[in-house]
């Protein structure tokens, strides 16, 4: 038969392009519809007339044309029983002659809609043609994601060494027996330690009072005061408002005399309650060759106030030595409350780990099929890393779709069937040493509006032990490789109220300047006021979003170019330069076409770490 309906595309002048592929799809058509290759090819020819298709068949139009197919069938079941109203899930059951035997699992104990939201199988090709999330766009139209060309093409590397190459999975057909018999594995399993913290599911937000916000500008303040003092390089700090004409230290607080940005309105400088009743002058940085400032960042100036009214700088220190704490103390222990929810064989004894780092969102503008997302986890099969990281936002509240309201299930359910359903099949197919960190973002519509974030809840408790979700920011280790989240688009807010000076023949990359604003400050954070998109609740940020330690790899993702770097820290007593590779994968979806990720192999140090961009 396939013969037959090759002849029959060629007697009526159509080429096939992926002609296997076509050929087994058309033939399962013929069987299960009961049609013939002449009328198969009629079909077709009627359906890329009205739509103005070439000559040439090409696989991706080939759900859609099935989807005619099924309009048609219900077309005649509908004749043959007149007022008998189908859905489209029943016309696939009566087409696939499952109907009857679905009858007998109507008169079931009823479940929860959560719980069987999250045993229902993700099925791609209902998804991406019969799905209940249809856009006003017709179903039988092919995405612009589906017909994309350059699919998982290596946009950048990290090192000539990295293994990330360019595939396309469609290329490579995969039945059900090849996931049984050919099941991929990882290649170990990796330990795992979440950062413990007061944010758990469901605990109160949105609480913080005004004493709150004061208490936390003022403790950040003070603690970076007595760190700069606890380093020796410095002198108390004093009073930066008192007239002098000696030198003066001060520490304080960049911020804008009025609403508005740096750029148009004077600096100023708040000093802490303790030094200068948390009174504020005004900053000339004239002297000063080269600086970077933000609302909200904390600094140590040197310079002399003459009249009283006015700072004039001469030296501005915007970090702190690694080897004082912010709480002062010269030689800061590590201390992190931690539990280990994995614990493996032994870990190995240089720090080694593979990663899929991906941000949503994880559908395109133009629909809720997910398409994205799927291709990501067909391409995470082959190549087998330890851990898939994904940040949010997973349901996306700036979605058209989830604007319009015209979905069907609630936020919640539609988190646990398009997400959580996928990720299940994912790490069932590759085998219980596969883990899986889920990230929130304060853009996901089924989450708390707050930050920092409260972990997801993950429903599955068969799968509890291998997707995981943290806090936003959240930190953890695994294969003792300390990994730092925070979904916040710090990098684009920074951006946009920074302000800078370079030294005369000086260039510095800026997103490498902004990023080291982060260390500097010792904050996922630094910036205040927030912007209007972020709902910060002082009274939870003071634990979460400090930054108690230098972790190996920092995941911010943001709207900004993707880029995965080596930043430097500093050093500690001269010794060797600490390193982090701080990475930005960019959004996985954009527009109504595919967006990038990041696959990192870690190995023992920043330096020796590979990794690629890739667009998918």
């Amino acid at each position: 038969m396939e013969q037959q309906i090759k002849s029959e595309f060629n007697n009526n002048g159509f080429l096939l392009q992926d002609e296997q592929q076509i050929l087994n799809k058309c033939l399962t058509m013929c069987v299960q519809y009961k049609l013939s290759p002449t009328d198969l090819v009629s079909s077709w020819d009627a359906f890329s007339l009205n739509r103005g298709l070439e000559s040439t068949v090409h696989s991706g139009y080939i759900d859609a044309f099935l989807q005619q197919l099924q309009n048609e069938q219900k077309d005649v079941l509908e004749k043959k029983e007149p007022g008998l109203h189908l859905y489209s899930h029943d016309v696939s059951m009566i087409l696939n002659d499952d109907y009857e035997d679905s009858k007998e699992g109507i008169l079931t104990t009823p479940t929860s809609k959560i719980e069987k939201a999250s045993h229902e199988q993700s099925d791609s090709g209902l998804k991406s043609n019969g799905s209940i999330f249809a856009s006003a766009k017709p179903l039988d139209s092919v995405t612009p994601f589906g017909v994309r060309k350059n699919r998982f093409a290596v946009q950048f590397t990290l090192n000539k060494t990295a293994t990330s190459e360019p595939m396309n999975v469609e290329s490579r057909t995969q039945t059900s027996e090849d996931d049984i018999i050919k099941r991929p594995q990882p290649t170990s399993r990796c330990s795992l330690e979440i950062n413990k913290s007061h944010l758990e599911p469901g605990c109160r937000f949105m609480y913080d009072r005004v004493e709150d916000k004061f208490n936390f500008l003022e403790n950040r303040i003070m603690k970076h005061a007595k760190a700069l003092a606890a380093s020796g390089l410095n002198e108390e700090p004093m009073d930066p408002t008192v007239a002098s004409q000696k030198t003066v230290f001060a520490v304080g607080m960049i911020c804008c005399e009025e609403e508005g940005r740096l750029k148009e309105k004077p600096i100023m400088l708040q000093s802490s309650v303790e030094h200068s009743g948390g009174q504020r002058v005004r900053l000339d940085l004239q002297k000063v060759e080269q600086f970077s400032l933000f609302p909200g960042q904390v600094v140590g100036i040197e310079g002399h106030n003459p009249s009283g009214h006015c700072l004039i700088a001469s030296k501005i220190i915007d970090h702190i030595p690694l080897t004082v704490s912010t709480d002062g103390n010269t030689r800061p222990t590590k201390k992190q409350a931690t539990q280990e929810l994995q614990s493996a064989d032994l870990p190995p004894a240089t720090p080694e780990i593979s990663l899929i780092v991906a941000a949503g969102p994880y559908t395109t503008i133009d629909n809720l099929f997910f398409e994205p997302l799927t291709e990501l986890l067909a391409y995470a099969k082959r190549k087998e890393p330890q851990m898939l990281i994904l940040s949010g936002p997973f349901i996306d509240s700036e979605h058209p779709e989830i604007k319009k309201g015209s979905i069907n299930l609630t936020y919640d359910e539609m988190f646990q069937r398009e997400i959580i359903g996928r990720l299940q099949d994912y790490v069932e197919c590759m085998g219980s040493t596969v883990l899986v960190i889920l990230v929130p973002s304060v853009r996901d519509a089924h989450h708390d509006f707050v930050f920092p974030q409260p972990p997801f809840e993950v429903y599955p408790s068969e799968i509890r032990h291998q997707i995981h979700s943290i806090t936003n920011p959240g930190t953890f280790s695994a294969n003792q490789v300390n990994v730092a989240c925070c979904t916040v688009d710090i990098l684009k807010q920074l951006s946009a109220e920074e302000i800078s000076r370079n030294a005369t023949g000086e260039s510095k990359h800026r997103l490498t300047t902004i990023a080291n604003h982060l260390w500097n400050q010792r904050s996922f954070y630094p910036l205040y006021p927030p912007a209007e998109a972020v709902p910060v609740d002082f009274s939870l940020a003071a634990e979460v979003l400090e930054i108690s330690s230098i972790p190996d790899i920092l995941i911010i993702p943001s709207d900004l170019a993707n880029f995965v770097r080596v930043l430097s820290v500093g050093k500690i007593n001269d010794e060797e330069e600490i390193k982090c590779i701080c990475v930005n994968p960019g959004r996985l979806a954009r527009g109504e076409g595919g967006g990038f990720f990041v696959e990192l192999n870690f190995k023992g140090h920043a330096d020796s770490t590979t990794a690629s961009v890739i667009r998918i």
